[in-house]
């Protein structure tokens, strides 16, 4: 805390602003959208890696959350100002910070991925801001962030590793998912244990439903995707990829909203969170198959 009252000391309006920015880095949205335009027009196996390295650091991460279930810093110090604008994001317990989490997962893998060490510099500083960036705005500690950091570049290097054979192999692959689907069960078993047993209430276990429904999504998706569906990012000009995306995330959004009519309690986010990984992974695939891909050479 003696570093959070530190940088307290010494915000000003202009920094209030641009670390406002930079933290949205870490936020959902830009994740989904960047990892559809990857995955579907760019390069499907590194959204492949993008994907397991953020579905696997944000099932540890959240299931980490709920177990040590350690409190905000205004929690822990009421004496302790974070910046108001940056509360509406900060849900859930502290350790570790799930923004630094979904930073790192996407900054991280495009900068182990892309082939140029200035551009490969530029992404590793950005996680780094944003992991700063948790701080000064005040609703997550150094320790909260660095966790983060260490949990996820982990898991980018042994994803890497995994993914370093071109070789197909499907009983790899199946073994991959079946590994992702048993950590998001896992993690469900915790949380249906809590909620059950009244040791948290309903609000602090969302966000870990949420990684596990995507997540199990993710790992079904991505063996019916590699196995059977084999779908091509290419297409015959840049306006249809541009086509693609918009109908694409059109549909996502869809999905996400109308989906919203079978409740909004636990068991239907995660349910929710499962048929939009599945539509991205599985759903959308099929139609760029049959209407916008053509064959690789």
């Amino acid at each position: 805390m003696e570093l959070l009252r530190q940088i307290e000391s010494i915000r000003t309006p202009f920094f209030d602003t641009l670390f406002g920015l930079i933290t949205r880095l870490g936020e959902e949205m830009i994740l989904i959208v960047l990892f559809c335009v990857l995955f579907w027009c760019v390069n499907k196996k590194w959204g492949y890696i993008m994907g397991v390295v953020f579905f696997m650091s944000s099932l540890v991460v959240q299931g980490m959350k709920i177990v040590f279930r350690i409190p905000r810093p205004w929690v822990v110090d009421p004496n302790f100002s974070p910046i108001y604008a940056s509360l509406g994001e900060a849900t859930g317990y502290a350790f570790p910070s799930g923004h630094t989490q979904n930073a790192a997962a996407w900054l991280g893998s495009l900068g182990a991925l892309i082939n140029n060490k200035i551009v490969r510099i530029c992404l590793f500083a950005l996680t780094i801001l944003v992991a700063f960036s948790r701080m000064y705005l005040g609703v997550h500690t150094l320790q909260d962030v660095v966790a983060s950091l260490v949990i996820t570049f982990a898991i980018l290097f042994i994803t890497l590793k995994f993914f370093n054979n071109d070789t197909e192999n499907k009983k790899r692959d199946f073994f991959l998912s079946l590994f992702i689907v048993l950590c998001a069960v896992v993690v469900l078993i915790i949380v249906i244990t809590m909620y059950f047993m009244d040791i948290t209430e309903a609000a602090q276990l969302r966000d870990a439903v949420l990684a596990a429904g995507a997540a199990i999504g993710f790992g079904v998706g991505m063996f019916i995707e590699r196995t059977y569906i084999r779908f091509s990012v290419k297409t015959k000009n840049i306006p249809l990829q541009i086509l693609k995306c918009v109908l694409g995330i059109a549909g996502l959004i869809a999905i996400q909203e109308g989906l919203r009519i079978i409740g909004s309690n636990l068991l239907a986010d995660g349910i929710r969170y499962f048929f939009m990984i599945m539509w991205l992974i599985v759903g959308y695939p099929l139609i760029i198959k049959k209407f916008f891909a053509v064959e690789e050479t």
